[in-house]
């Protein structure tokens, strides 16, 4: 399955999450330093994310990409 490395930016009053690919690969060790790159780049301005997904398409890594999760529950430990 190929790495997808999407940059992801959230408007303030839009419900959905701006997904825009960047690049796709073979190998998550070039996915990996790809992302770490485009990060680096980034103007301090600039709040969108980039993130590498793993997914058998596209279209299953955006679907991964717009899941609204539930945030983690914090053990006492790690507060």
């Amino acid at each position: 399955m190929p790495y997808f490395v999407y940059r992801i930016e959230n408007a303030e009053m839009a419900m959905l999450k701006q997904l825009q690919l960047i690049r796709t690969f073979g190998s998550f060790k070039d996915a990996k330093t790809f992302a770490r790159d485009q990060r680096i780049a980034q103007k301090p301005d600039d709040k969108a994310i980039i993130k590498v997904m793993f997914a058998d398409n596209e279209l299953q890594a955006e679907e991964l990409l717009m899941e609204k999760r539930e945030k983690p529950i914090l053990m006492e430990h790690e507060k």
